[in-house]
């Protein structure tokens, strides 16, 4: 499979791709993955992170451009659990991130492909203050990513990125570089030691060979309370229907996950009173 996709302009760049990390363990995150309705590799990447790397490219078959089908994904994660989840993207044009956490607004950035800063200073002192980085050393080493250097693309960037989160923990495993053909980041996920498949259906006999599903005594770990569980669902349906209405694949998942997530709550919440 090729691993270059021509531009708008004509120039020859990285096939459309995205990663998703999550400031959780695997154990953490593979039950609320699983929500997402979407085939993914999950495996650790550092010290309390983990990745999820897309089995699929709903990018190509859509109407909805990669980076906001990981801009979806990543909020629709974040919504329903107590961590952040970042975003990394790329296409042939352009290069970014979106930092999910909570029902807080998204924050992200993009570059052009060859490396040009498109994005407010701003977001990134948001990025660093949610991820709660060293507001003096790790900021000052994020600011070069928002000026012009004529050495740097946008995979460079974004490897930069990165090796700023190396100092909170995140170190991906060897081989999965954002602006890598999809194929490749799959080939290299599904080798690691501990990786395994997020599926919605999870039952043995769908485990694909060499992988074992994720265990654990209940199917979510973690469920909000009742109340915050009904505003869940209320925010779930607007943004279910918006994204049917649109087409959008992200923003419906980030709906429907809200309504399983409230629902989920809500059920566990009648049937296992809390003390």
């Amino acid at each position: 499979m090729p691993s270059e996709a021509t531009s708008r302009t004509g120039r020859a760049g990285p096939a459309p791709g995205g990663l998703l990390l999550c400031r959780a363990e695997p154990d953490s995150v593979g039950p609320a993955a699983r929500l997402l309705r979407e085939p993914m590799l999950l495996t650790r990447a550092g010290e309390g992170w983990s990745v999820l790397v897309p089995e699929g490219k709903p990018w190509l078959s859509g109407e909805e451009p990669v980076d906001r089908v990981l801009t979806g994904w990543a909020t629709a994660l974040a919504v329903g659990a107590p961590w952040p989840v970042l975003a990394l993207w790329w296409d042939a044009d352009r290069s970014g991130y979106t930092l999910a956490s909570g029902f807080r607004r998204p924050v992200g950035y993009v570059w052009l492909a060859n490396g040009t800063p498109a994005g407010e200073d701003e977001a990134m002192r948001t990025f660093a203050t949610r991820l709660a980085l060293d507001p003096v050393l790790d900021v000052q080493s994020l600011d070069p990513l928002t000026k012009p250097d004529p050495a740097s693309d946008a995979r460079a960037r974004l490897r930069g990125l990165l090796a700023v989160l190396t100092r909170v923990g995140m170190t991906l495993p060897t081989g999965l570089t954002p602006g890598e053909p999809a194929d490749r980041l799959r080939a290299t996920a599904r080798v690691q030691p501990d990786a395994r498949p997020v599926e919605w259906d999870c039952r043995p006999e769908t485990v694909p060979d060499g992988l074992s599903a994720p265990a654990g005594p209940r199917p979510i770990p973690w469920l909000p309370w009742p109340g915050l569980a009904l505003a869940q669902m209320a925010a779930g349906l607007p943004l279910a229907a918006w994204g049917l209405r649109h087409r959008s694949t992200g923003w419906l998942a980030a709906g429907t996950l809200l309504l399983a997530h409230g629902v989920l709550g809500v059920a566990y919440g009648l049937t296992h009173p809390r003390d």
